[in-house]
């Protein structure tokens, strides 16, 4: 039988956690559905967080409707202190914040502020199949300028897939293939 040494870890060290007061992005995944219900109670609690949406048609029996869906489903995107995460936890619905060994790695600062930004510009965006392979191009021009992603080719339209990485999650939206370049 052989004996499992401990080897400290940083989440675990609370002098670390409060000197360092800087607030980070983290990816809190949800139960299935849950993501709306989770973004309220968020709100309740005043803990920063950000839920994209996006509105997807339906066509039903007797009518058509307009859904607004989340546009990275199973995740929502959390800012609470670290030491604060327990209260995110909490909430009914949250299954985890993702991470790796049991702490949370937090998200690109710059990566969420982009896509928070670009969002605010009602520019069309859906969720789209993770990509691992296939050619990155930087938008230097339109809505979405600054942006970093995957080109990919739907019918005769071209359109930058934008991923998340840490939670194997992407959005797709349509580009002008003059307004991208190949990322350096």
């Amino acid at each position: 039988m052989a004996l499992a040494t401990a080897t400290p870890s940083l989440c675990h060290a609370p002098e670390l956690i409060f000197e360092n007061e800087e607030l980070h992005w983290y990816a809190a995944q949800t139960r299935a559905n849950h993501e709306k219900t989770v973004a309220s109670q968020l709100s309740e609690r005043f803990v920063e967080h950000f839920l994209p949406l996006y509105n997807s048609s339906r066509i039903w029996k007797d009518r058509r409707v307009t859904l607004r869906l989340p546009l990275f489903p199973g995740y929502i995107f959390v800012r609470p202190a670290l030491r604060e995460r327990l209260r995110v936890l909490q909430i009914p619905g949250v299954a985890r914040l993702v991470g790796f060994s049991g702490c949370p790695v937090p998200l690109e600062k710059a990566e969420i502020e982009a896509l928070r930004e670009k969002l605010n510009r009602k520019f069309s965006a859906e969720p789209h199949p993770y990509l691992q392979i296939g050619r990155r191009v930087r938008v230097h021009r339109g809505p979405l300028e600054g942006l970093e992603g995957m080109l990919v080719r739907k019918q005769n339209k071209f359109r930058i897939v934008v991923s998340i990485d840490l939670i194997m999650r992407s959005i797709a939206a349509e580009v002008d293939i003059a307004d991208v370049a190949p990322a350096i």
